[in-house]
């Protein structure tokens, strides 16, 4: 992964979480895609992605979250994705219906809240 993008991987209770600052796009999505795929085990409820950081998301990270929803989904794990309204990323999130397909929540706190998690 290119250094456009940091990630700091947490955990909260049974729901991982990684924290991404920078920006995101077709340069380092694969790096970015395993990265969040390794914060997860099998004892985790889901991942919250935590974009309160991102600066940048371009079609190749939204279709990574779409897929990742999707395949999350399919092991009984939810994806719950943090974005702050007044990001430089809100109006990409809501223009690709990504907020329709996975749980937005506006602080990583929300977030872990509605999962059932602590903080």
């Amino acid at each position: 992964m290119t250094l456009l993008a940091h990630v700091a991987e947490e955990r909260h209770g049974s729901l991982a979480a990684a924290r991404v600052e920078g920006e995101i796009d077709a340069s380092n999505v694969d790096g970015l895609e395993g990265k969040l795929r390794a914060s997860l085990t099998n004892d985790c409820d889901g991942l919250a992605v935590d974009l309160s950081g991102t600066t940048y998301l371009d079609s190749a990270g939204i279709a990574l979250l779409f897929t990742l929803a999707s395949d999350l989904r399919r092991h009984q794990q939810q994806l719950r994705l943090v974005v702050v309204s007044s990001s430089p990323i809100a109006r990409m999130v809501s223009l690709a219906r990504l907020d329709a397909a996975v749980p937005t929540h506006p602080t990583l706190a929300a977030a872990v809240a509605e999962a059932g998690g602590r903080e």
